[in-house]
């Protein structure tokens, strides 16, 4: 059996940035290195091309009366920039402690890799496993997954024969309490675009007649929240459910601090919609956010000029029932009503997903419906939790997104048990990005009887 850690240095060593072109021998790179391992093992590995990066289908066949699982992953990973912030190169992984540093050691090259170990730990052990298996890795997760629809279109009738999804791109609390994430925020995402007069103008000569650019898409930026902190927009609040009640007793066994977040964050104060704490903000709120925001002179010094034109990229993180479409109508909509005259307006279409919400077994929520493999998933999932980490798990919704997993439900039907296993201080999508050791090797453990138990269950 290979050594984990040294596979996931290997793994890291490929700098496999898919949003980039430049870095296309890095992807290649990663994507040989799972299919590779993953074929070690014994598994039957396809590679599925599509119009940017492959994925990866690795199966382990066998009985049909057997259960079935799903394993996703991604091979690729963010850009490093800004490099000179990093303190190791970011594609020479670097061993400080318990931690391993390098871009994607975290996201999700190391807890897709600990997933992999266990399997493998598992078949070496027995063989003869009556668990079907399969693999799906892709290689565009940070990028939107914009090939995922199509190659779902053409695999959905294969992934349906499985019973549920695993995987481990979500987070933890620290590095003592494990969650299981029972929700997903969606996106929906636009660019907007501001133009006044037909070039840059000279300030003094031309001041004073004309609507700047920026002053008008500051008026428009401002406009869509209140000052309390809700988004100020008609309709936006709508389909979002209620938050169920064993959902906030789960965050209230987290004994979350607001002072420690506070100044994990290095903020003054907190900024959240009436009637809810900074912890059910990021797992129950919507949100509209400005990720980026440009126009005029960007050098040093002045340049006294009203810019031609001006930009804001806008998001939007949306919680269940809440439609990406419908979503960015509205704003949208909102935007173009309170825009002031003097100025054009352009929207730039972006990515986006849908949220996702499962509901464990014993719940007043629960489905009546609810598949009883999938149900024996999320029982040995606990049962694993509390004998390696000492303390049963917790079910939370999570602030961030992973489109792919609601586009699966969609077509196939299958949910998906979602074992996180990196932390705050991990610097994901950051300089200096790391991943805990002590984290792999208990989740190497936690996978390995997870995936035990429903097999012989």
């Amino acid at each position: 059996m290979f050594d984990p850690v040294e596979k996931l240095k290997e793994f890291i060593r490929h700098p496999s940035v898919s949003t980039d072109p430049s870095f296309k021998q890095g992807m290649l790179g990663a994507q040989n290195f799972v299919s590779t391992l993953l074929g070690s093992l014994g598994f039957k590995v396809e590679v599925v091309k599509t119009d940017v990066h492959p994925i990866i289908l690795a199966s382990r066949g066998g009985d049909p009366s057997w259960p079935h699982v799903v394993i996703y992953g991604h091979y690729d990973v963010q850009p490093a920039d800004p490099v000179a912030l990093w303190k190791t190169p970011p594609f020479e992984p670097t061993v400080v402690g318990n931690r391993i540093y390098g871009r994607g050691a975290a996201d999700n090259k190391g807890p897709l890799l600990t997933n992999i170990t266990a399997i493998g730990l598992l078949l070496e052990e027995n063989p003869n496993l009556p668990l079907r298996i399969t693999f799906l890795i892709e290689g565009e997760e940070e990028m939107g997954s914009p090939s995922f629809p199509a190659f779902l279109s053409g695999y959905t009738d294969r992934l349906k024969e499985a019973d549920f999804v695993f995987l481990s791109d979500t987070a933890l609390p620290n590095e003592h309490q494990v969650v299981i994430t029972s929700g997903l925020r969606g996106l929906a995402l636009f660019d907007l675009h501001v133009t006044g007069a037909k070039g840059d103008l000279h300030s003094g000569l031309h001041g004073g007649v004309l609507l700047n650019p920026i002053q008008a898409l500051a008026e428009i930026c401002a406009s869509l929240h209140t000052p309390e902190g809700r988004v100020n927009v008609p309709g936006f609040y709508d389909d979002v459910l209620n938050v169920e009640d064993w959902e906030r007793e789960q965050l209230a066994l987290l004994k979350p601090d607001a002072k420690s977040y506070q100044e994990f964050l290095g903020i003054d104060a907190f900024h959240v919609p009436p009637g809810f704490t900074p912890f059910e903000a990021i797992r129950f709120q919507p949100t509209l956010e400005f990720n980026g925001i440009g126009g005029g002179y960007q050098g040093e010094g002045t340049k006294t000029v009203i810019p031609s034109k001006a930009f804001v990229k806008v998001s939007c993180r949306l919680v269940a029932n809440q439609q990406p479409d419908r979503i960015k109508a509205l704003v949208i909509a909102a935007i173009k009503e309170r825009a002031p005259k003097g100025v054009r307006l352009e929207f730039v279409d972006q990515h986006k997903g849908e949220p996702y919400v499962v509901v464990p077994p014993g719940r007043p929520n629960t489905p009546k419906d609810q598949s009883p493999v999938l149900a024996r998933a999320f029982r040995a999932t606990e049962s694993a939790v509390t004998q390696v980490w000492g303390r049963p798990p917790l079910y939370l919704r999570e602030g961030g997104s992973v489109p792919i997993i609601a586009e699966i439900k969609r077509a196939t039907g299958l949910d998906s048990v979602m074992l996180g296993l990196f932390l705050p201080e991990d610097n994901l999508h950051a300089p200096n990005e790391s991943f805990n050791l002590d984290v792999m090797k208990k989740g190497v453990e936690t996978a390995k009887r997870i995936f035990a138990a429903v097999a012989t269950s």
